[in-house]
């Protein structure tokens, strides 16, 4: 009964499968938008001309422990269901208007109690709003921006998402990381995208409100503080929003990203982030597409990336997990110092409908990656679902094979992914897992009789050593695990 409602729900209206999609989904779940509102010069026809999105989603999530620890894991499962109604208006003489809401409801929940054991499935719901008895279920305007258009450029101001190497909507649950302030991309150079911005003010999956963007809460009137400001699984625990009161800083967070394609095959990326008076971070990444006559595309891949430390590890330390106190030695060179370095190498061999790659990651032995906003640094190199492969001395090794079924012949619709990554951590860090190796699998089946219908299914298994000892002699706790998710989109 309950998947006859939901297909009646989703059901197309007549005539519905012969209209082009007005957006699809990436295999990441990002949006693309193909069509967009028209401009126009009356300002009647600002709203009437305007385009109205539509998606219903339904999210499944469960991860089992292989050894759980009482008081500190369990198994977990959470459900997600809703969707979002965004709108675009029309735009007069380049000026427009975006409105996203958005909302994730909780029908069938772990009890209040039980909120914290829960991992990848957190995002479905608010664990500080539960915590503290406002209950499941959230709904909030996540997208809510002014546009304007000119010379191949646009600005938008207000809430929105954006994209660039540390920064991502990461819309893989029921609402995306959107950021509160101002941004432009302009392709007005010849073959150069750029992209900057300017956030005062973030909002993360799983909250409500926006917060700081670089501020872990720390509220003495509140028991869950933690959970109330950036409470990524990648913020810095030692980088507290009393602290920066106390230094007076303001977080910021200002980006500046171009990509240039002049020379054919070649893309070249260079990213500076910065919040000004903690930290600034310069990457830059190559990448170059060699096609030979049998069909073979060869696409090799390097990212380096240098974090400069400011007053971040004054502050909070160099290690984003363990260090609440500065010059508490967790196992780092320098405890007081976030002056750190990673680089990433891959290379992807692609052929008809398949393509394997192999990719490498190493951070030096100095600072942790400070990235908490939702962009990886090792994003698309060697990070598989669901983890955290950025702390110092860190170093991955993965393997990767996709496969569309439908472009080859087989199953229409069907696309899949296998990863396996081989995790090696620092072992005398105490505030880091143990060793342990990823193998993901992901299908996605877009439906062709039920356009803007589509269903994603992820399965990780996670092994890993269950008597390795940090350098203060204590045991950690065994990573393994299985986590198990389930996806239905329905775009309209």
């Amino acid at each position: 009964m309950v998947a006859f409602v939901i297909l009646v729900l989703v059901m197309p209206g007549p005539g519905h499968a012969t209209e082009p999609p007005k957006r699809t989904l990436k295999a990441d779940m990002t949006e693309v938008y193909a069509t967009l509102p028209p401009s126009v010069t009356c300002i009647s026809d600002i709203l009437s001309q305007g385009i109205f999105y539509g998606r219903l989603r339904i999210n499944h999530f469960r991860w089992n422990w292989r050894d759980t620890v009482d008081g500190k894991t369990r198994d977990n499962w959470s459900i997600g269901v809703g969707g979002s109604a965004v709108y675009k208006t029309a735009y007069f003489y380049g000026l427009g208007m975006t409105a996203g809401l958005y909302t994730s409801q909780n029908p069938w929940h772990m009890d209040r109690a039980e909120c914290k054991y829960n991992k990848s499935g957190k995002d479905v719901f608010s664990r500080h709003e539960v915590a503290t008895g406002d209950g499941y279920g959230m709904t909030v305007l996540a997208q809510s921006y002014l546009e304007f258009k000119f010379l191949k450029s646009n600005i938008q101001a207000g809430r929105q998402v954006f994209e660039s190497l540390l920064t991502a909507s990461n819309d893989t649950k029921m609402i995306p990381n959107t950021f509160s302030g101002f941004s432009l991309y302009s392709k007005y150079i010849p073959d150069t995208s750029l992209k900057t911005a300017c956030f005062t003010r973030q909002k993360l999956r799983d909250h409500t409100r926006f917060h700081h963007v670089l501020a872990y809460g720390d509220d003495p009137k509140d028991s869950f503080a933690g959970w109330d400001e950036n409470d990524d699984s990648a913020m810095h625990r030692g980088i507290t929003r009393s602290r920066l009161h106390a230094e007076n800083i303001t977080d910021r967070l200002i980006i500046a990203e171009a990509t240039n394609r002049s020379i054919p095959g070649l893309s070249v990326t260079a990213n500076y982030t910065t919040v000004p008076e903690l930290f600034w971070t310069a990457i830059g990444e190559l990448n170059y597409s060699f096609k030979f006559k049998n069909g073979v595309e060869l696409i090799p891949g390097f990212r380096y990336l240098q974090q400069f430390d400011r007053k971040a590890g004054k502050i909070g330390g160099a290690s984003i997990r363990g260090a609440i106190t500065p010059s508490d030695d967790r196992g780092y060179h320098d405890p007081d110092s976030m002056d750190g370095n990673l680089y990433a190498a891959r290379i992807n061999m692609k052929k008809g409908a398949g393509s394997v790659g192999v990719g490498y990651s190493r951070v030096a032995d100095e600072a942790d990656i400070l990235a908490p906003w939702r962009g990886f640094p090792t994003g698309g190199y060697t990070r598989p679902m669901a983890q955290l492969n950025w702390y110092a001395a860190t170093k991955t090794l993965m393997f990767q094979v996709e496969y569309d079924f439908d472009k080859a012949g087989f199953v229409p619709g069907l696309s899949a992914m296998i990863r396996y990554a081989i995790q090696d951590f620092d072992d005398k860090k105490p505030d880091v897992p143990a060793d342990f190796n990823v193998f993901t699998l992901d299908l996605i089946e877009n439906l062709s009789f039920l356009p803007g219908l589509s269903f994603k299914g992820r399965f990780a298994v996670a092994r890993g050593d269950d008597h390795t000892y940090s350098r203060t002699g204590q045991i950690k706790a065994d990573p393994s695990y299985n986590e198990y998710r389930l996806e239905m989109n329905h775009l309209f």
